[in-house]
């Protein structure tokens, strides 16, 4: 089946390399049709939108495609469709412009006619039981229909300053979601987060079904990361007290998912943090499993190529401006 899923325009590469990285993790097979600046279309078996719908930070909405159109031909096309086998229930038709420019309210109005004409179903402008979904890209519709909208309820509820533990500083929990995506994680993995701050990333990995360990060398930040995993219903989890340089589990995990302290506040710039990361980077080794993945943030202005030896491979490397002076980049490593 050929779906479409309308990413997030937050980022040029990040939102398709969740995508994508999320069907590999899942095991599910699927070739790329069109990658397009925000969206991707799939061919992929009829279920994978369930996975998806669950588990993307960075993307809106998931369809069915069963067509496509010029805009000069859009209501030609139209006529010959077969509604009666896509439209079921009552319905609704609202055209999503990703690029390009129409009257969009004719449009709709002109192809909801003909669908109630050809099918005889009911107009529901509010909760309709079929959502008809044209895309427009340029000078061309992708006919759909939608599958599922993806909800920001959950990243609103869980910003940092909403959980009942909360420190300056935390990571957006869209960011540690699609970062815990990158790492290729699937429920019962064991996920590793050795400066685990308030939990942000243990969250986002915890209610994915995830196995998480958090550790951080403050106590305070020991005890706020297990009252916040507990505020959200996460039971499979350990949170200890170690310096993430020292840290030796008694199994072996299956990512490190993790954003290192950094900046000015955090005392660790220039020769400090070169030492710090080169450190965290020979336990890490040491704490995963053959074909384990490091999913890291850290300051542009740290050259962890440099730090990296043989054992490694970035193989992903995303960078995120934050403000004037920062910008986060997000490295994919692999153990080679």
């Amino acid at each position: 089946m050929e779906i479409m899923v309308i990413l997030s325009q937050e980022h040029p590469e990040l939102p398709s390399a969740e995508l994508k990285s999320v069907l590999r993790s899942e095991g599910i097979e699927f070739s790329v049709i069109e990658d397009g600046r925000g969206y991707v279309i799939l061919d992929t078996p009829p279920s994978t939108w369930k996975i998806l719908k669950r588990r993307l930070a960075y993307a809106h909405e998931i369809c069915r495609v069963f067509g496509y159109s010029t805009t000069a031909e859009f209501e030609e096309t139209a006529e010959k469709i077969d509604w009666k086998s896509h439209v079921k229930g009552s319905f609704a038709v609202r055209i999503k412009k990703l690029r390009g420019e129409v009257d969009a309210r004719e449009l709709e109005r002109g192809l909801g006619a003909i669908i109630k004409n050809k099918t005889g179903a009911r107009v529901d402008l509010e909760n309709p039981w079929t959502l008809v979904r044209p895309v427009l890209i340029d000078n061309r519709f992708i006919l759909t229909l939608r599958l599922a909208e993806i909800s920001k309820d959950h990243f609103n509820e869980a910003k940092p300053h909403r959980r009942p533990f909360f420190y300056p500083g935390s990571m957006s929990p869209k960011l540690a979601r699609c970062m815990v995506n990158l790492a290729g994680v699937r429920a019962g993995d064991r996920l590793l987060d050795p400066f685990c701050g308030t939990g942000g990333i243990l969250i986002e990995a915890g209610l994915m079904g995830v196995r998480v360990i958090g550790a951080d060398i403050d106590w305070k930040m020991v005890e706020g990361t297990r009252k916040n995993l507990q505020h959200y219903g996460i039971t499979d989890f350990e949170v200890i007290r170690s310096d993430a340089r020292d840290l030796k589990l008694d199994e072996r995990v299956n990512a490190i998912v993790t954003d290192p302290p950094y900046g000015i506040s955090a005392s660790t710039a220039g020769e400090k943090s070169e030492k710090l990361y080169r450190e965290f980077l020979d336990s890490a080794y040491s704490n995963l499993t053959e074909d384990g993945v490091i999913c890291m943030a850290a300051p542009h202005y740290l050259d962890l190529e440099g730090l990296i030896d043989d054992r490694f491979r970035v193989r992903e490397k995303y960078s995120m401006r934050m403000h004037r002076s920062l910008t986060r980049v997000i490295r994919v490593i692999e153990t080679v």
